[in-house]
C-alpha cells in the first residue's frame, strides 16, 4: 500500500440532501492530485440516510472510510475523531455542506508545499447568508479574538489544511471541551491563510442556529481567556467607586439641607436590582468555568465509535468502540 499522502476529514450530521453532490466533487478534486489520499467521514449520529450513502461511498472505493459514533458528540468530536485516525502526511478538515469549496483544496496544499504547517481558509464574502446571519458571524469572531488571549484569526471556521506533526500534537491535547479551530491556533507553528468566497448551502439546514453558535463562542471564551472572570474585579471596583460618589454626593446634599429627591420603594428597588443582576451574571460566568472544571474531572471519552468501516491505518485514541473489526 502506497504511504497516503492527503488525508480528509469530513464531519456529516444529517447531511443526505447534499451528501452525494459533495463527494463526488470532492473525489474528483482528490483523483486530480495524483498523490495517494484517503477520505475519512464522520457519520455524527445521523438520524437520516447520511450514514447509509457514506457506506455505499466505502464500499465503491477502498479509499473511503466511514466513523460511525453511538450518538450525536457533536462537529468539534467528530473533527477530533477523524484527525485522530488519519495517516497523511497532510490533513484536510472540510464540512460536508458545500459551503467551503473542495476546489479550494489544491490552494491549500499549494501553500502547505511552501512550507506552512497550517493554511486555513479565511472567507472574503458569505453567499446565501442574511444580514443577521453575517452581522452575528462578524461580530462573533472579533468578540472571540478580543477576548481570548490566544491569536486566533477571524472570519476562519474549520476549513483547513493542517500538517502531520501539527495533528499529532493536536491529538496529545487531552481536554474534553474542545475548540479546535483555537486549539490549532494555540499550538503555533507555521500559519497562512488562502481567501475564498463561502457559497451558500446547497441543500438542508444549517447544522449551527443561533443557540450553538453562542454555544461555540462559550466555548471559545472560556477554553482560551480568564477575562470574563477578571470582568468581576473591573465591574466590582467600578460599582464601588460609583458607590463611593454616590455617597459623597448624599453627604453634601445633606450637609447643605438640599432636597434632591424623596426617598422611595421604587428607586430603592432599582438599585437593589441592579446589583443582584450583575452578581448573578458574574456567578453565571464563575458556574461556566467550573462545568468545564467538572467535565474534566469526569474524564469521559470525547466520543464512542459504533461502527468502523473501511481499512484505518490509525487506531486513534478512543478508548471505547463497539465495532469488533474493520468492515469492507
Amino acid at each position: 500500500m502506497n504511504k497516503v499522502r492527503f488525508s480528509v476529514v469530513v464531519p456529516a450530521y444529517n447531511e443526505e440532501a447534499v451528501i452525494k453532490v459533495f463527494h463526488d466533487r470532492l473525489i474528483q478534486v482528490l483523483q486530480d492530485l495524483h498523490e495517494p489520499w484517503e477520505l475519512i467521514y464522520i457519520n455524527d449520529g445521523s438520524e437520516d440516510q447520511t450514514g447509509l450513502l457514506i457506506e455505499r461511498f466505502c464500499a465503491a472505493d477502498s479509499c473511503v472510510k466511514c466513523l460511525s459514533f453511538s450518538r450525536n458528540f457533536g462537529h468539534q468530536a467528530a473533527i477530533t475523531a477523524g484527525m485522530d485516525h488519519t495517516s497523511g502526511d497532510a490533513v484536510i478538515i472540510i464540512d460536508a455542506d458545500l459551503q467551503d469549496p473542495p476546489e479550494v483544496i489544491p490552494r491549500l496544499i499549494d501553500q502547505w508545499r511552501a512550507g506552512y504547517d497550517v493554511v486555513y481558509g479565511r472567507r472574503i464574502a458569505r453567499q446565501g447568508e442574511s444580514a443577521g446571519k453575517k452581522l452575528s458571524a462578524r461580530l462573533y469572531y472579533r468578540l472571540l479574538r478580543r477576548m481570548t488571549s490566544v491569536d486566533i484569526p477571524v472570519d476562519v471556521g474549520d476549513f483547513r489544511l493542517v500538517d502531520r506533526r501539527v495533528s499529532n500534537a493536536l491529538s496529545d491535547l487531552p481536554e474534553h471541551n474542545r475548540y479546535v479551530r483555537g486549539l490549532i491556533s494555540w499550538l503555533g507553528f507555521r500559519q497562512t491563510y488562502v481567501d475564498y468566497v463561502r457559497a451558500p448551502r446547497y441543500a438542508g439546514t444549517t447544522k449551527y442556529p443561533l443557540k450553538k453558535m453562542i454555544r461555540l463562542a462559550a466555548d471559545g471564551i472560556t477554553s482560551f481567556s480568564f477575562k470574563p472572570l477578571k470582568m468581576g474585579i473591573g465591574i466590582g471596583v467600578g460599582l464601588s467607586v460609583l458607590s463611593f460618589l454616590f455617597l459623597m454626593f448624599v453627604f453634601i446634599a445633606r450637609l447643605f439641607n438640599l432636597v434632591i429627591m424623596e426617598p422611595g420603594y421604587a428607586s430603592l428597588m432599582c438599585v437593589i436590582l441592579f446589583f443582584f443582576g450583575i452578581i448573578l451574571i458574574m456567578l453565571g460566568i464563575i458556574g461556566e468555568y467550573i462545568a468545564r472544571i467538572f467535565e474534566e474531572v469526569k474524564n469521559r471519552p470525547l466520543y464512542v465509535i459504533a461502527r468502523k468501516t473501511g481499512q484505518f491505518n490509525r487506531s486513534g485514541r478512543c478508548p471505547i468502540s463497539f465495532d469488533q473489526g474493520e468492515s469492507q
